[in-house]
C-alpha cells in the first residue's frame, strides 16, 4: 500500500469557496446579547458558551481570531 501525502479533500475547497462568495451579514450586539440573556434565563449553558462568543467576535472581529 502506498501512502499519498496530503490527502485530497475536494469537500473542504467547495466549501471554502463557498464561503468566499457568499458571507453572511454579522448579526447586531444588542440582538445577540438579547440571545445571551434568553440563554441565561433558560439555563442554556450550551447557548450561553455560543452566544458570547458570537458577541466578541461581533464587537471586535478583527482583534479575535480573524
Amino acid at each position: 500500500m502506498t501512502a499519498r501525502w496530503p490527502v485530497r479533500r475536494p469537500t473542504e475547497h467547495a466549501a471554502l469557496r463557498g464561503v468566499a462568495r457568499s458571507a453572511r451579514p454579522t448579526p447586531s450586539v444588542p440582538a445577540l446579547m438579547a440571545a445571551l440573556v434568553d440563554a441565561v434565563d433558560r439555563s442554556d449553558r450550551e447557548g450561553i458558551c455560543l452566544a458570547a462568543h458570537r458577541v466578541v467576535r461581533a464587537a471586535a472581529p478583527s482583534e479575535v481570531g480573524e
